[in-house]
């Protein structure tokens, strides 16, 4: 009882190993058994005719000597449940076999048969320590194996002592003190072996301490180099943003530049001509001015995109944004006989940067013109949504081009990875990039109707400070 308590208390605080149950069973039901049969003998009368309460202890020893058995047999392998089955059939059994023993047989072949038992269970754990050791030698397991041998040899010993002895033992006084001291001895090496059970799971315990300081070292040294790798990631994304910067500047220049260029070119073609009155020369101004404040505007939008500081919000509402960017696309539109379906529902409200947005949303219209440019279709059609959702303002562009290709859908908002022929991949990445500023999210969908679809959402409060 001292061994069990003392060993329960220490496997309680411990959480690397626990103590096997097989082994924990064992001890206890050793226990049980012990102040059972000790009360038994000081309650004996007849030992040819003992109490009941001998079959419940010699039941018990025979439960404590399998849950060892199965200890050791637990250690090369899962238990299987067929075995489990079986040795809780045996249970049945013994109990029964040992009962009528009780009634009928005397006191030699009772304790021969307990002996041939015990022998058996001790001698399968014996063969199994081997094959345990050779896999992953312990001393703690050697001195279970040496303990378990003198527990086979003191039984057998037993069943020797009565198989010599000549006259019929009826009283207790009649009993052999050789065969006293054997089981005596027998209890000793069972207690041993307990013993060295429990040195074995504080080895085991050691060894996992030193396992767990040795992986708390490695994972140390892990996050040592991940914030080294950080801080060089840190240090590497300047120069990244930076040429980000400057190819998003080209890139989103390129319209407005286009643009001029032709109404330059238009220009430069009425003069030649001499085809040029006032109202056409003020009209091709103006559109240049326009043009050229735009560029402007996308600098210095794409400036603050790229700094760490607050996003400046204010309170915009994406319908007026829309009019804006198809007015500016129209002209496209228009060439390339592009049909525009609008379903815009009204206050479509949101606390954001308006020339941001508005980049965002120029940049998928033209992706949509782009993909119907290339399409095969009659009724080329772009459709434009808003609505309202639980998490805000949502806002999409769908096209019924051919779509895309599924391996093109994983990678659509990387940085320099485009699906189109030209292009250096910054429209969709700079639209995530301006959309996760906002505290938004953006992704693509198959439309139903055939092409694809873009979506993008808004929160509808204003997003106080975002570091990209």
């Amino acid at each position: 009882m001292g061994l069990f308590f003392g060993v329960f208390h220490y496997y309680r605080t411990q959480n690397l190993v626990k103590p096997s149950p097989y082994w924990m069973s064992s001890l206890l039901t050793s226990i049980l058994a012990l102040l059972v049969f000790g009360t038994g003998v000081l309650m004996v009368v007849d030992i040819k005719n003992p109490q009941f309460n001998f079959t419940i202890a010699n039941t018990l020893f025979y439960v404590a000597a399998v849950l060892q058995a199965l200890f050791s047999r637990s250690l090369i392998g899962k238990i299987s449940t067929s075995l489990k089955v079986g040795f809780g059939i045996s249970f049945v059994i013994f109990i029964v076999v040992f009962e009528y023993m009780r009634l009928n047989a005397n006191f030699e072949i009772r304790t021969i048969f307990m002996g041939c038992l015990a022998s058996a269970l001790y001698g399968w754990q014996i063969i199994v320590l081997i094959r345990k050791n050779k896999i992953s030698p312990s001393k703690q397991l050697l001195y279970l194996q040496y303990a378990t041998s003198a527990e086979m040899f003191f039984a057998l010993g037993r069943i020797a002592i009565l198989t010599a002895s000549a006259l019929p033992i009826l009283q207790v006084e009649q009993i052999p003190q050789m065969l006293i001291l054997f089981t005596i001895a027998q209890l000793v090496m069972t207690t041993l072996s307990y013993v060295a059970i429990g040195g074995y799971w504080a080895e085991q315990i050691a060894i996992a301490n030193v396992k767990s300081q040795n992986e708390n070292q490695e994972i140390k040294l892990l996050l040592q180099e991940r914030e080294q790798l950080i801080g060089s990631l840190l240090k590497a994304n300047k120069s990244a943003s930076t040429g980000a910067l400057s190819a998003s500047i080209a890139h989103e220049l390129n319209q407005p530049l286009g643009a001029s260029s032709l109404n330059i070119q238009f220009l430069q073609k009425k003069l030649a001509e001499g085809e040029f009155n006032p109202e056409l020369q003020k009209e091709i101004l103006a559109t240049l001015l326009s043009d050229n404040q735009r560029a402007a505007r996308i600098i210095r939008s794409l400036r603050s995109i790229f700094s760490d500081g607050e996003v400046n919000t204010s309170q915009v509402n994406l319908g007026d944004l829309v009019q804006t960017v198809l007015n500016i696309a129209k002209p496209e539109l228009t060439a390339k006989n592009i049909q525009v379906v609008l379903r815009l529902r009204p206050n479509l409200l949101a606390s954001a940067n308006a020339s941001e947005i508005q980049q965002v949303m120029l940049n998928l219209i033209n992706n949509g013109i782009e993909a119907l440019t290339t399409s095969d279709r009659i009724d080329k059609k772009l459709t434009i949504e808003g609505v309202h959702s639980d998490a805000g303002v949502q806002f999409s562009v769908a096209d019924n081009g051919e779509g895309l290709s599924e391996e093109s859908q994983s990678h659509l908002f990387e940085l320099l990875s485009s699906t189109k022929g030209s292009g250096m991949g910054l429209g969709l990445w700079l639209c995530k990039h301006i959309i996760s500023r906002h505290g938004g999210s953006i992704w693509f969908e198959v439309n139903p109707g055939g092409g694809a679809k873009f979506v993008f959402q808004l929160p509808p409060e204003a997003i106080r400070s975002t570091q990209v």
